[in-house]
């Protein structure tokens, strides 16, 4: 009735590859609602986004149904090689996505999940949010804060190995992540300083683990 679940079922669809199985479909959107959220109580008790709790679920058992290379390697794109970019920067470093605009990313011309690719349209819909009060803008700005600048950090460190702080803003979950799924109410703190904190830890880990 509150529209929750299929928000829900919507964020978690967002985050697949377009030929994931329909199996997957159905068992990813169970554990979000029922085990990432009903399971502690509902809205407002669970203590991690629900969605994130069914992606690394999927992830660690089925990781090759979620392996967008794998899932897309028969399309073709405006630019080659169509390979996930993030793939891409980790197995060739800075060079290997050099060539590729950051207005392709930008606009939607890349590999990866079903609504994480169009990143003017993902911010569009951020700013908006923000603008409505549906979300914080505090966590969101810091978060891709700290992709920025640890991404920069990176890059200066060593500009052959990583790419730069671009790249990193237009591609995977970074968008989507720092909209949609970071502002997430009961997953995230309320107070000024906390949600700064919180989101530039996020977007500092996020460049971490990549």
């Amino acid at each position: 009735g509150d529209g929750n679940a299929a928000l829900i079922g919507l964020l978690t669809a967002m985050l697949m590859p377009a030929t994931i199985a329909w199996w997957l479909v159905l068992l990813g959107t169970f554990i979000a609602v029922v085990i990432g959220k009903q399971i502690f109580g509902g809205i407002g008790a669970n203590p991690f986004h629900p969605v994130a709790v069914a992606m690394a679920m999927l992830l660690v058992s089925w990781p090759a149904h979620l392996d967008f290379n794998a899932a897309l390697v028969h399309y073709q794109f405006d630019f080659e090689p169509a390979v996930y970019p993030l793939t891409l920067a980790k197995s060739f470093g800075a060079g290997a996505v050099a060539s590729i605009p950051w207005t392709d990313l930008l606009m939607g011309r890349q590999v990866g999940g079903i609504g994480t690719t169009f990143g003017l349209g993902l911010l569009i819909a951020g700013i908006y949010l923000m603008i409505r009060g549906y979300i914080r803008w505090e966590i969101s700005v810091s978060f891709l804060a700290g992709i920025f600048i640890m991404a920069l950090i990176f890059q200066k460190i060593n500009p052959e190995s990583y790419a730069g702080p671009l790249f990193h803003l237009l591609t995977g979950y970074t968008l989507i992540g720092a909209f949609l799924l970071a502002t997430e109410d009961s997953s995230s703190p309320v107070n000024f300083i906390p949600m700064l904190i919180y989101g530039a830890l996020g977007g500092a880990l996020t460049i971490l683990i990549r």
